[in-house]
């Protein structure tokens, strides 16, 4: 389910579409937090941080395409949100920064929204 490109989810039906993005969010939300906890293997540090690398790649792709149909403002503003949860994944694993409480606050802001 998460190996479908991004293009090929906007194909279906927007509700369907919708509903796939939250199931994402919900996935990269989930190995957040189990990766938050105190005795997480490193190796669960490293796959929430490629999923959610991986969601907003995704993202950011698509809501650069001039033909995306969000207003262009908005469109900007997701992608900053992306380039920060990237950038904020990059210092994770670093170990420049430690723990998930942002990531995971906003990317349940933006499921959310996704209502």
């Amino acid at each position: 389910m998460y190996g479908a490109s991004y293009a090929e989810m906007m194909d279906d039906s927007p509700a369907l579409a919708r509903e796939r993005e939250r199931a994402a969010f919900d996935r990269a939300i989930s190995l957040m937090k189990r990766a938050e906890a105190a005795d997480a293997p490193e190796e669960l540090r490293r796959e929430a941080t490629s999923f959610l690398q991986r969601l907003w790649s995704l993202l950011i792709d698509d809501l650069a395409n001039p033909e995306n149909g969000l207003p262009k403002e908005l469109r900007a503003d997701l992608i900053s949100i992306g380039l920060w949860n990237m950038s904020r994944t990059d210092q994770i694993l670093r170990g420049d920064a430690t723990g998930f409480e942002p990531l995971i606050y906003v990317n349940t802001l933006i499921r959310d929204g996704l209502q």
